[in-house]
């Protein structure tokens, strides 16, 4: 089994050195699934839904952008990291659920599947954030990482 990258002989907490790695093309894919229920897709026209606040899907996708770039300042452990780009994708899959893909690209010495959870994450709080006026039913279901590139190894779930 392998032994925990951040941390020391002694047990304690530490942020992995990077120094030694090759910088790479590194992409990280992380998908989230969302209930938003009947009564909040109702309100959507075109794929969009305006409200007091502005436009949710756009806002949403901002925040998401957002959301990756400040990864390390949420996550103790991650890298600062110099994001060479992000594209955040909300659909609307059935009449109840929303799907948000979020892809994250750099080229670097550490990976960005942290970045790209990160980004799906916000992605779905702020729509949230942004419905709860029309129902607090909403269920952010599931949070996983498809794929990963670059770095020692490539993922693809």
């Amino acid at each position: 089994m392998s032994e925990f990258s951040h941390l020391n002989k002694e047990g304690n907490p530490k942020m992995v050195n990077v120094s030694d790695k090759k910088i790479t093309k590194r992409t990280a894919i992380a998908k989230a699934t969302m209930f938003l229920g009947e009564e909040v897709i109702a309100h959507f026209t075109n794929d969009e839904l305006i409200t007091k606040k502005g436009p949710v899907f756009q806002t949403a996708i901002i925040a998401g952008i957002q959301g990756v770039k400040k990864t390390s300042d949420l996550i103790p452990m991650c890298h600062p990291l110099l994001i060479n780009g992000v594209d955040v994708a909300i659909d609307i899959i059935d009449k109840e659920h929303i799907e948000v893909l979020c892809k994250v690209t750099i080229t670097g010495k550490t990976g960005v599947e942290m970045e790209a959870l990160t980004g799906a994450n916000i992605t779905c709080l702020t729509i949230y954030d942004m419905c709860k006026s029309i129902s607090q039913k909403m269920i952010i279901k599931e949070v996983r990482l498809l794929e990963k590139t670059g770095g020692k190894s490539d993922i693809k779930n």
